[in-house]
Formats: structure tokens, sequence, C-alpha cells
């Protein structure tokens, strides 16, 4: 157990040895980390940890990966600066996974991002066949050898004849006759007839234009020896030269004809060859050519055409025919509908998908009043401006008609493994998934190609399944994932691959994880670790804690009250202290359940909720209180509560949102709420030069304050001179950023400090203007804990306040000038939560939406999360959170827990109420999971 900033150096070669690490906060410490151990580090928000494990170790890592290469291979990457560290004993490999999207990229899906997708196009391409559409038999190609093998077959002696069909390529019959004797061919077989060609010359025989003439490459007698076989050989060579493809051998006895052919074609219809490309959506060759490969395209949208979707086309379900011209159409769809049975007065969302194609697809009659039919006419008709006008109306982004949202060439449906083409598998869930492909059936020559395919296949798909992600598809867009989806991807990533010797640093991998897969998520932790590999994992988990090799804890504080190693040994160890994170996990601290729950009359309804994997499900959710979402990953919640609550309100509210997802009605009392805020996870600005100060504008303030100071006043200064996003006082070097950015060939930009004004980011004389000592840039370097007593101590109480919320909900250790990029996603939530705070006095009712609020938080923090949710809810606004975190659940005056599992097995509301009544819920694994917090 140490309690002390310096742990003592180890020379054992089993383990990491971080000499003297003083970046950011770290107070020149020492850290050993054991080598091939489960370690992890844990402490308060803004204690160090992430500044130990990625700017410290991985830091360190990649510069001495970079340093390995050759003189050649560095030039192209720049010098990467070394850590603030003395020294780094027993450093191997390290791979860093951290909370970040995959890739913004539409094309990267969760297929390709974990390279199932690309052994699947591996596996059709090898081991799949091409099948008719028409008479569903399997398309093959003959080549040299089948004909070889079926004149063996054949008895010796047998009397055969080889030949090609031909077209006469010039208009003279004698010229190509002429030419096919110079060729030194003999004979040609015109209408079924033998004949040499002199004698067709000397009889100056001309064929009908549908006459069927056949060269004759060969004459043979069957014989089963090496040297007839391969003269045979060189004349079926010849022949599908010849004969573009195609070769007959003709029995002379019977007449009997046998036909080949090396084209890839069948009933009439020329098929294109598998190959690995032909099932890639980011190739031309296999990409859908009408969406290009991105499954969406610009057209008609049924959701604008359709809105309502609990009416029937009796009750005006299309809203395009309405209006007195355009509801012809619908009078006349209803008259030809009783002929289809199809159901009028049937609400749209429960037609069946053939009776939704009869709508849109028609019967394949031009004038059928099919809605294809009636945009067809409206686009002929666009010279009108009406018309042009009612179908901008309409269009929008629209899943690709041609390959139905699958990316791929409708072609690739003809090619199967076992009755199933590629595109039934994308779109699957992967638990499904996997037991199809453990089911598939393959001859002996298919099993030995497809035997090492399979095994990569279902060791990836395992691995997603250990770190709970059996619900996605392969076919879902990676840039529609969480921060936490993407770092267990890239964990079953890292798995499938089977590197040793190396160390992985994650962070907090247990982000979106209901509490019911940690222990999946442990064990792949724990499968990394026995390969041979390091593993630190920077977490606030308990249940992770528990399952460490190792821990260490930073602190005691964050921000300049943490940096230093408060603890470092086993859990055991640990729970016989006195660190802040001891006493949460012994009990001597506890974030205490309310004795009461706040009761309400309003609440919002929404019913027949029905997006992605949501079963027409109708929800109450209570206003003027915290309402809690819960349900394991996958379930529906985002989905609910972003996809369809958010926008919807946003539309009642009048404000320019995304579409709604499907759903029936949105009731209750909605119109009390004035104000709609979804606290997410995206960065709090779209630049680097957002910062906590400016976000709460208390920059504002800031600047206005340094204008007003005497030497300002002497040389002019306004406010505007203080910033750095403007010309006037930021550095015109680095534009203000503080550094300067190097464009690098093939790899990542570096960032240099500007030389000029050193990082400070203003011009000399800027730095010159001070308040109590202090410039504008030691005033944005201060921390918010440190600005709120620097600017109290004198009497700039305006900006202290502002400040003030930051500090309430736990950032008091971010610096002022701190740029946004460099926030995590749970530290970007908790500003937006300050700003609201700073301007939540309004009376005006505002609905606060967050999502996993708890991310990147220690128990400390949640108490002072708690306390924030609290204080919108005293001033009469409504809070409503998805959560996994335990400790937020059991202090939700409502409970909405959908489930019971993820993806097609999820999308029910499995309960609603409070947390004492849920822990009852057998169905519910939110409500086991709880269990534990009642009976501590």
């Amino acid at each position: 157990m140490k309690t002390n900033n310096k742990t003592k150096p180890h020379q054992d070669k089993e383990v990491v040895f971080i000499k003297n690490a003083h970046l950011h906060n770290l107070r020149n410490i020492d850290v050993s980390i054991p080598k091939n151990k489960l370690t992890i580090i844990t402490g308060v928000s803004g204690s160090g940890k992430s500044t130990l494990a990625f700017d410290t170790l991985y830091a360190e890592g990649q510069r001495r990966y970079i340093e390995s290469l050759s003189s050649y291979a560095r030039q192209f990457l720049g010098k990467l600066e070394k850590p603030q560290v003395d020294d780094i004993k027993g450093l191997a490999p390290a791979i860093a996974i951290q909370q970040k999207v995959i890739s913004g990229n539409p094309r990267s899906t969760v297929g390709t991002s974990t390279e199932i997708y690309d052994y699947l196009r591996l596996l059709f391409s090898r081991v799949g066949k091409t099948y008719s559409p028409k008479s569903g038999q399997e398309v093959k190609k003959d080549e040299v050898s089948d004909v070889i093998d079926y004149v063996l077959s054949l008895p010796e002696g047998g009397k055969y004849i080889l030949s090609t069909p031909i077209t006469i390529v010039d208009k003279d019959f004698k010229t190509f006759l002429n030419t096919l004797k110079g060729q030194g061919y003999v004979r040609l077989e015109v209408g079924g007839n033998i004949a040499t060609i002199e004698d067709l010359e000397s009889f100056g025989f001309i064929p009908e234009s549908h006459t069927k003439i056949n060269l004759i490459i060969e004459r043979f007698s069957v014989e089963h020896n090496e040297e007839f076989l391969q003269r045979l050989a060189d004349s079926v060579q010849i022949a599908f030269y010849e004969g573009k493809g195609s070769c007959f051998i003709k029995n002379i006895d019977n007449q009997e004809i046998k036909t080949f052919s090396n084209a890839f074609e069948l009933d009439g219809i020329k098929f294109m060859e598998p190959t690995i490309h032909f099932f890639s959506f980011n190739n031309p060759y296999g990409a859908c050519p009408t969406c290009e490969g991105y499954g969406k395209i610009l057209g008609i949208d049924e959701d604008l055409v359709i809105p309502n979707k609990n009416l029937s086309v009796y009750e005006d379900t299309v809203v395009a025919w309405k209006g007195e011209k355009m509801s012809e159409w619908k009078n006349e769809f209803i008259k030809k509908a009783s002929k289809l049975n199809f159901p009028i007065h049937k609400p749209y969302f429960e037609l069946t998908d053939k009776q939704k194609e009869i709508l849109w697809q028609g019967t394949g009659e031009n004038l059928f009043p099919s809605l294809n039919n009636f945009f067809k006419m409206v686009e002929e008709n666009t010279y009108k401006i009406q018309y042009r006008v009612m179908l901008s109306r309409y269009r929008g982004k629209t899943i690709c008609p041609e390959c139905r949202g699958k990316r791929l060439r409708p072609e690739t449906n003809y090619v199967k493994i076992n009755d199933y083409s590629i595109n039934d598998w994308i779109d699957l869930p992967i638990d499904q998934l996997h037991s199809k492909i453990k089911n598939l059936k393959f001859n002996e020559y298919q099993q030995k190609i497809a035997k090492r395919l399979l095994f990569e296949i279902n060791s990836r798909i395992e691995f997603l399944l250990d770190v709970g992600l059996g619900y996605l598809t392969l076919n879902r867009a990676s840039n529609t994932l969480s921060g936490g989806e993407s770092q267990r991807i890239n964990l079953a990533t890292s798995l499938g691959s089977s590197l040793v010797g190396s160390i992985y640093i994650l962070d907090e991998p247990s982000i979106g994880l209901h509490g019911r897969d940690t222990d999946r998520l442990i064990t792949v932790l724990e499968k990394l670790r026995d390969l041979g590999n390091t593993v630190v994992v920077v977490e606030h988990d308990e249940d992770i804690m528990k399952a460490a090799d190792y821990l260490i804890d930073i602190g005691p504080k964050a921000g300049s009250l943490g940096g230093d190693v408060v603890f470092s040994g086993t859990y055991s160890e640990m729970m016989q202290t006195h660190t802040l994170t001891a006493e949460y996990l012994n009990g001597e601290k506890k974030i205490e359940i309310p004795k009461t729950r706040r009761k309400t009359k309003e609440f919002i309804e929404i019913t027949g909720a029905r997006e992605n994997n949501l079963k027409n499900i109708t929800v109450k959710l209570p206003l003027h209180c915290l309402t809690v979402i819960t349900g394991v990953s996958g379930s529906g919640k985002s989905t609910l509560m972003k996809n369809i609550l958010t926008p919807a309100l946003q539309r009642k509210l009048g404000i320019k949102g995304d579409k709604p997802g499907n759903f029936s009605e949105l009731k209750g009392n909605w119109n009390e709420i004035k104000h709609l805020e979804l606290i997410d996870q995206n960065p709090i600005g779209k630049s680097s030069r957002s910062n906590p100060a400016t976000y709460v504008k208390a920059y504002d303030d800031i600047r206005d304050l340094f204008s007003k100071q005497n030497l300002s006043k002497l040389n002019h200064l306004k406010p505007k001179h203080f910033s750095f996003n403007v010309e006037g006082g930021r550095c015109e070097t680095c534009l203000g950023e503080g550094f300067i950015t190097v464009e690098m060939q093939f790899m990542a930009d570096i960032e240099l400090e500007c030389e000029t004004c050193h990082g400070k980011r203003f011009k000399q004389d800027i730095l010159e203007i001070k308040y109590e000592g202090k410039n504008i840039a030691d005033v944005l370097e201060m921390t918010i804990d440190e600005a709120i007593s620097f600017f109290k101590e004198h009497k700039q109480d305006k900006i202290a306040n502002k400040l003030q919320s930051l500090q309430d909900v736990g950032l008091g250790y971010l610096q002022l000038g701190q740029s946004s990029d460099t926030l995590s996603g749970g530290e970007a939530q908790r500003i937006k939560l300050a700003s609201f705070l700073v301007k939540g006095n309004s009376s005006e009712n505002t609905l606060f939406i967050f999502d996993e609020p708890s991310t990147g938080l220690h128990f400390d923090d949640i108490n002072k999360l708690l306390k924030s949710f609290n204080a919108l809810i005293e001033k009469g606004h409504s809070v409503m959170v998805i959560e996994h975190h335990p400790d937020i659940i059991k202090c939700a005056d409502y409970l909405v827990d959908i489930g019971p599992d993820a993806g097609i097995n999820g999308g029910n509301v499995i309960f609603h109420g409070t947390p004492e009544e849920i822990i009852k819920c057998k169905e519910s694994f939110t409500g086991q999971f709880l269990k534990v917090k009642f009976n501590e």
C-alpha cells in the first residue's frame, strides 16, 4: 500500500516503471505498473488519470516507436515531443483504445471496421455459387478440363466431331470462306450438313441469314492416352476462342450433341463472375449503381409523403393526395384497391410489405395510381412551378430503392452459400448471424477453402458478443455508434488481431454498458491480459475495480489538488485505506437514496413508438421530477428519447431539428414545456477555440475587465483586443491558436508550440497589461477553482458567479482556456449543464434530456451531478436521463425500463414506477442489478 506521491522504484523486469511524471497536474510521481496484469487507474475526474495513462505512458510508447524507424521514414513523421517524464523503464509497444466514434465516413460500417465483412466477401467470392433467378439452376462456366473429363467418360473408339459456332464477319461469303481456308480449316457444318470449304466455294453457296454455321475443329476417335488428350485440349482451346466461348461434341453415330460454354451465363442471362471486389460497396464493380454504395439517395421520402402512419389511405395518410386535383389519384386508387384485396381502411403502419408495395409500386401498369407513378407525373410537369414546389416538399434522404439500403448491386443476390446471399446476412443482428454461420454445411472441397475464413469470422463475432454488441448489424454505419460502442468494437478488433507483448490502454470501456454486461467486459479484458498483454484501464466502475489485479488511485482531488498517487496495490488492500475512492467502495461515504420520491400529475405521453426496434409502445414520462430511462445497451432507450421525443417536441415548440422517428401521437402536458435542451456528449464547440470560459459567457466579462485597466485605456485597447479569435491583440503568427500545425505526408498533422508567442496566444503588448498581477494568458491558464478564488478575492463576483456553476458540476479542475477538443464527452456534457445552470433562473419550464451524464464521473462527482439535477428541478424544470449507473438510477423519482434485452429482443416497456418497485420486477435486468444498492 502506498499513500505518497513517490512509489518505490522497482528494478524488477516484471513492471513498467514511470519515473518522475510531471505533465499537467502530475506532481513528479513515480508509478510501477505490473506487466501482463489488469491494472485500473482510478480517481476523481481531473485528478490526472488520463494524463498518466494517455499523455505520458501511451505518448512515450508512440514516440519510441517513431524513434525506432529509419531516418528516411522519420523525415515524413516529424519529431514528437517527449512527455514530461524523466524515464519509463520496461515499456512495450502501446495501443490506445479511446472513447471516440470510429469514423465519420458514411461508407464505414461495423462490418468493415471489425474486418468481418472483408472475410465474408472473401468467403462468398471463393465458395459462393451463382444461381439463375429464372430457373434457380447453378450458373457454371465450362473449362477445357470439363470437356476433357467428358471425353474421358466416353467409350474408346467412339467417333466424334468437335465444332464451334461462328458468325460471318465479311459481307462476302466467298471472302469469308477464303479467310477460314487460309487459317487452315477444312470443313464447315452448314444447317446440319458437313461440307468442305472447297466444295462450298466451287458450288458458289450463299447461306441464308438464319442458317446456323459451325466450324469443324477436329474429327476424332476417342483414345485414353496422354498424347491424344493433349492434342484434344489444344483443339478445345481453339474451339472456345473461335466460338467466343462455345463448342460442341457431336456423336457421329447417333447425332447426340453435348454443348460446352466458358461464358458465365444461363437462361439467356449473362452473369457477373463473383470476385472479392464484386461484394465490395467501396468498389465500382460491386457498389449499387443507383446509390454508389451509400445505401441512401436523395429521393421521395416516405416519411414526408406519409407523415402520420396511424391513418389509412381512406383517411388521407398520403398527404400528397390531398386537395381537389390530387385527390383524384386517391379516389382512383380506392376504386382499384378492391380488385387487389388492398385494405383501404387499415392504418399504414399495419400494412404488410406486399400491401405497401402495391401502394408505392402498383401492378406494373403505367397508368395504375401508385405513388411512384404519381411522382413520375409530378417530375414530368416540373416546368410548372407548383409541381416543382410539390416535388421539393417530398424530397429527402431515403433508402435506395435499387438495393434497399444493402449498398451492393442487385446481382450479388444471385451468389449464395447454403441458400443465403451476403445481403441476407448484413442486416441480421450479430448474435443471429453467429448461429447462421455456425450451421453452414460444406462439401470437403469447400470446407478446405472456408475453414480459415470461418475461423476468422467466428472469432471476431464471438469477441463482439463478449463485449455485449450482439444487437448490432454488420451494415450499421460507424458514425451512428456511441463512443462506448466504438470503443468496445475497437477492443473486439484488438482481440481479433491476437497481438501479444503489448500495452493496451483503455479509456472507460464500461461507458454505455448496462451492469448486466459488465461481467462480459471483464472477461474480454482478462482474455486480452491472458494472451500476454499488459492492460491498463482508466475506469470508475466498481465491478471492474474488483476484478483488477492492481489498482492505482490518483488524487486526492482534482486539478491542482490532485496529481498524486494516493494508493497503489490490490483491491483488498485499498479497502483498508481512507482515500476518497476507498471511502465510497467500503461504504464510509455513499450516495444516499432519497427519503421521498417526487410525485407529479403532469406528464408527456408518447403513443405508438415503433422506430428501429421499439415495438409500438406507449410511454408516460412525468415532468418536474427526475425521470430515468434504463435498459440494457441496445434496448431502445436512445431511440425513444433522442430519435422520437426530442425531435417531436422540437417540432411542437417550433425549433428546427431532425425528423422524428415513427410514432403515433404526442399527448399529455407537453404544452407546459417552453424550452428543450438535449445535453449529450457531443463537443461544446466545433472549433478548438471554444473553451469553458467562452461557453458560460465568463470570458466576455474577463475581456471587459482587462480593457478597463489604465494601461489599456492609454493604449486605446478595447475588449476585442483581449480575444484570440479576432485580429488586434492575438498573435498573428499562430492566429491565436498558440501552436502551429505542420501538415505531414501520410500521417496525422503535428502541432508545434508557436515560436513567437510561446503558446500564450497574444501579442507581447497585450500580455503586458495586468490585473492584480495576472495578464490575460495567466487568467486563461488558471483552473476554474483558482479563478473563482482569484475573482472573489478581488470583488469580481459577476465573473466568479458565472464560473461557479462549472465548479458545482465537478469541473473545477479544468483550465478556463482549455480547448474544447481536449474535453471528454462527459466533461462536454457537464459544461453544457453548467451553462444552463447559469441562465437557469428563468421561470419558464425547460425540459433537460441527458444522455449518460455519468460518463467519466467518480462517485464523488456523481454526488455533485445529482445536486445539480435537483437544483434544476427545484427551479421548476424537468430532468430526464438515459442512464446505466446504479447510483443515479436509485435516486430517480420515476423509472422507465426498456427491454428486456437488446436489438429485436428489446423495444418493450418492461417496467415504469419507482426504484423500490423495480427491484421486485423479475423481468427487469435493471431491477436485478439495482437490488445490491438497496441492500447496502
